[in-house]
């Protein structure tokens, strides 16, 4: 197997406790940055769910609004009154 394409082992004694602590807060801030991201994710596809469910909501309601208009069902009769008077 070769060598290369491994990381080395890390190596606690060649660092200092001052670099420890420096790695300890960079982690603590990178998980605090990572919760921020899922909380605003999750808020996102809250937030995504709900404009669609909107739209969709609008959209079915125009569709059954026009279901129910009827002034184009008597679209015909003023040629049948033209007809009749001829």
């Amino acid at each position: 197997m070769s060598t290369a394409n491994e990381n080395p082992k890390f190596d606690k004694t060649k660092i200092g406790k001052l670099e420890l602590e420096l790695m300890k807060l960079i982690e603590h801030q990178n998980r605090d940055r990572a919760v921020k991201i899922q909380t605003i994710r999750r808020k996102n596809r809250i937030t995504g769910a709900l404009l669609g469910a909107a739209v969709l909501g609008i959209y079915g309601y125009s569709i059954y609004a026009v279901k129910q208009e009827t002034f184009l069902d008597d679209f015909d009769e003023p040629a049948k009154i033209i007809e009749e008077k001829n």
